[in-house]
């Protein structure tokens, strides 16, 4: 029965981007390019030839594509997915335009025809009558339908049309490329920095000031690779933070693939060393295998584990996606018989285990996942699946602060939720 619902839900979206596609085609081609031109036929080709690239990035790595052909086909494949979103919003603005111009350039035309003529623009006469009808006669009979003044408006309007159609497609191009362009240079420029201070009522003084460097989600994979993790960790480095902590979705593919992606990380310089918990996309990806290669580029893997540091504890969880494997979360292997005295700290990717962190009495939760909705609008979206989106909140006596990620899935693009890495800093209330 699951499966049958979700291939329904997998055949109507499908068929809702046909419908997208095909009305996008209508008013940015043919409303707006002239028939059997050049124009016409390339941009024909193009509204077929892309959201195949789209299919063909998304199932790529899962359908064991070579390496090669997966980096071929995500870059224009990926990247038509937040152009096409960024399409859609700017023709539906384009379309409450559209019947505004045309409504008004009708109510303009009508107003003229129904003006009064000059005074004196009408001869009188019987003579100058027959003279005048004749010409008319004579110009209808040489000129055929085009010279009549209902076929003379008819021509205009259509002329009008394909201008506002050519305007507001022009526009809409411009808006989605501008957009896109702007949020694909956030993303490899690389992430920035952001600090966050958060008291903690049982941390010792001495561990007053204590900096992790969160980072999550960056998605190593056929567009985000080797150059990409060299930004990150010369980033972390640069923070001289006291402990490192990569909260899930590091990868998507293979060791074979990424191995090399990867190596920077084994120059991440931390006091008290980095650490690293799975996320969903391990597990798409083969967890064990990267669990063990980050464990050789240097990382201390937390699999349902505590590292009890000098003055908290430090406890990691596995992601919700590894419970199918028969190794997903365990907070009483990695919490259950701590010192409840002692402040702890949790790594764990998805924000929505905070519920089993708060009857653990966990102090502080780091988490990403969200990438705080990548896209906007997708943020909305986000708010419905999290109880955090992005940033700090409190639950009961524990806090909660979720990072919109250091890379980005899918489409190297985000627009309303720049990356970040963020340095938390503890505080100890005591004096």
């Amino acid at each position: 029965m699951t499966v049958l619902v979700a291939a329904v839900a997998v055949l109507l979206v499908l068929a809702l981007l046909v419908l997208v596609h095909r009305w996008l085609w209508i008013r940015l081609v043919r409303d707006a390019t002239a028939p059997g031109s050049r124009v016409r036929r390339a941009l024909t080709a193009a509204a077929f030839a892309l959201p195949l690239l789209s299919l063909a990035a998304l199932v790529a790595g899962r359908a064991g594509a070579p390496f090669w052909l997966q980096q071929t086909v995500s870059w224009p494949g990926y990247l038509w997915l937040p152009v096409l979103l960024y399409l859609t919003l700017a023709m539906l603005v384009g379309e409450v335009v559209r019947a505004v111009w045309l409504r008004r350039a009708a109510a303009g035309a009508h107003a003229r025809a129904a003006a009064p003529a000059p005074v004196g623009a009408d001869t009188t006469g019987a003579s100058g009558a027959g003279v005048g009808e004749g010409a008319d006669a004579d110009a209808t009979a040489a000129g055929g339908a085009e010279s009549t003044p209902d076929a003379a408006d008819a021509a205009h309007r259509l002329t009008r049309r394909t201008f506002v159609a050519r305007s507001i497609a022009g526009a809409a191009v411009a808006v989605a490329g501008g957009t896109v362009g702007y949020g694909t240079y956030g993303v490899l420029r690389g992430p920035r920095v952001k600090r966050v201070t958060v008291p903690l009522a049982k941390l010792p003084r001495a561990s007053h000031g204590f900096r992790i460097a969160v980072v999550s989600d960056v998605h190593l994979g056929p567009v985000l690779g080797r150059a990409h993790t060299r930004r990150i960790v010369d980033t972390v480095n640069a923070t001289q933070p006291d402990l490192i902590a990569i909260v899930g979705d590091l990868v998507d593919g293979d060791v074979a693939d990424l191995g090399p992606a990867a190596e920077p990380l084994a120059q991440l310089r931390a006091r008290h060393g980095a650490f690293f918990v799975t996320g969903n996309h391990e597990y798409f990806s083969g967890a064990q295998q990267w669990v063990d290669h980050v464990r050789e580029l240097g990382l201390h893997p937390l699999e349902n584990a505590r590292q009890e540091l000098p003055h908290f504890d430090l406890a990691g969880v596995n992601d919700i996606a590894g419970t199918n494997e028969g190794h997903g979360p365990d907070f009483v292997r990695a919490l259950g018989d701590r010192d409840r005295s002692r402040t702890a700290v949790l790594l764990a990717h998805q924000p929505v285990v905070v519920h089993d962190a708060v009857r653990h009495g966990v102090d502080l939760q780091l988490s990403g996942h969200t990438h705080g909705g990548q896209l906007w609008p997708g943020n909305y979206l986000a708010e419905l699946a999290n109880p955090t989106v992005a940033g700090l909140e409190r639950y009961g006596d524990t806090q909660l602060y979720v990072s919109r990620g250091a890379g980005a899935w899918g489409p190297p693009v985000r627009v309303g939720a720049p990356s970040d890495i963020t340095v938390v800093e503890l505080a100890s209330y005591q004096t």
